[in-house]
């Protein structure tokens, strides 16, 4: 996700090379709507892929594996933050260097929406904004949970900047989000006090201070372990409408997010002046008129994508689960109030319990994760036969970009991920292009990452799910 563009906009396919022979490759072009060799509309469905595979039920992993490598990846990946290890009191240093590592003045340059660039003036500002000289020596360590989608920034403001004039889509201040009842630790505020540093499990970003609820750790981590519950299983849920509880009106709650149930209510009695006959009662955390930490009951219709736990982590549900993002706009950092590469498939393994990193970048060494890495030092060879050993469920990375394996088709693998586009080499030399911008299916390979190297050269990491 940190890294250029380029593996994320454009994935050139060498089809004279492919398995799928160039003349059928080129046949499929013509014959799909989207314009992507070899997929067409029935390829854009997840039954067709399930009803390739043998024992698509298996489960790979059982609750207790899960929940002892989601355990090792908090204690051994540098890039999670175990919220419950930290010390009662943050010194300046700690503190600091968190702001430090996400917060730096960009030093190449910058526009606005309209094209303009930004100035130095603006920069120093924002600088100026995180108020480090503030930091106190020692503070006591704070907590909250996220009320809300929650963007986290990598300055304290909402100016969108981009690294190219006219190109809108990826706001370079953009980091990520998180969801309601997600855990923070609250480090600092800017100066203006509008914004808060705040430390997430797998991230360390800016948010609005109306984002986050302060409460004692005993309420926050609670909260996270607080039974019965529901899991978020769709792309995207909303709560009811309430005009009682406007702050828990229609809120968005993701895929994977946890939600507890409310209990102890009289049979019967209306939820926010609504029957809850037809609607899980949530717990769901929200700030009060001081700022603190408070719960309240919403409903979520029955009839929205849930379940009373994590999904079965089977390969019939990965690919379930991805397709329900098939066509989501592609949203850099959780933008668009969709998500990028790496957001994706975090948020898919998220629906079965597996906790992820938040980048690219360290997904693809994760520590936690079984993974095999690619160096300049292996050959061609050695990376075509990784490739022709991976199973659904697998994620492919390159520089900036990550793809989840969903199956064969003729020998081809195929592949789901959120991407910008794709263009491919046709039998006859030219090259076709396509704009995708949105979670897409597209084949694997053999493919070029520019004029000169194929995906397989840029391959940087292949990561398994499983003991």
């Amino acid at each position: 996700m940190r890294s250029s563009r380029l593996a994320a906009t454009l994935l050139v396919f060498a089809l004279a090379a492919a398995p799928l022979a160039a003349r059928d490759a080129g046949a499929a072009v013509a014959a799909s709507a989207s314009g992507v060799p070899g997929v067409g509309a029935v390829q854009l469905t997840p039954d067709y892929w399930i009803g390739l595979l043998r024992q698509p039920d298996r489960v790979i992993l059982d609750r207790a594996q899960i929940a002892a490598e989601s355990a090792r990846l908090l204690d051994t990946d540098p890039s999670m933050h175990d919220l419950r290890a930290l010390p009662h009191t943050l010194d300046r240093a700690r503190v600091a260097g968190w702001i430090r590592a996400v917060s730096q003045r960009p030093t190449r340059p910058l526009y606005d929406l309209d094209g303009r660039p930004v100035s130095a003036a603006t920069l120093d500002a924002l600088v100026d904004a995180l108020a480090l000289a503030d930091i106190p020596a020692q503070q006591p360590t704070r907590y909250g949970l996220v009320v809300r989608r929650a963007a986290l920034r990598a300055f304290p403001t909402e100016l969108r900047v981009f690294g190219t004039k006219g190109d809108t889509d990826i706001d370079r201040f953009q980091e990520t989000a998180e969801f309601p009842g997600t855990p923070v630790a609250i480090a600092h505020a800017s100066r203006d006090g509008r914004w808060l540093f705040v430390v997430s499990p797998r991230y360390a970003a800016w948010t609005k201070r109306e984002n986050v609820a302060e409460g004692s750790a005993a309420e926050v981590f609670g909260y996270a372990e607080q039974t019965p519950y529901r899991v978020i299983t769709g792309a995207s849920e909303r709560t009811v409408f309430t005009p009682e509880r406007p702050e828990l009106s229609q809120l968005q709650l993701d895929m994977g997010t946890r939600v507890p149930l409310q209990t102890g209510l009289p049979p019967g009695e209306p939820v926010n002046g609504q029957t809850a006959q037809a609607a899980w009662t949530l717990r769901l955390p929200y700030r009060d008129a001081g700022g603190r930490l408070a719960f309240s009951p919403a409903l979520l219709q029955k009839n929205t994508d849930s379940a009373p736990d994590y999904l079965p982590l089977t390969r019939a549900n990965i690919i379930r689960q991805a397709f329900k993002f098939l066509g989501e706009r592609y949203g850099w950092g959780h933008a668009y109030d969709g998500r990028d590469c790496s957001g994706f498939v975090s948020d898919v393994y998220r629906s079965m319990g597996v906790q992820m990193p938040r980048d690219t970048s360290k997904q693809s060494v994760s520590p936690a994760l079984a993974h095999r890495l690619f160096t300049a030092k292996d050959s061609r060879e050695a990376r075509l036969a990784a490739v022709r050993e991976l199973q659904v469920g697998d994620l492919v990375y390159i520089p900036g970009h990550v793809m989840m394996v969903i199956g064969r088709r003729d020998g081809q693998p195929y592949v789901i991920h959120d991407v910008g586009g794709m263009s491919w080499r046709r039998s006859d030399g030219s090259l076709g292009h396509v704009k995708l911008n949105a979670v897409s299916v597209t084949p694997l390979l053999p493919n070029l990452f520019n004029d000169r190297q194929t995906y397989v050269d840029r391959m940087t990491s292949i990561v398994r799910i499983r003991q």
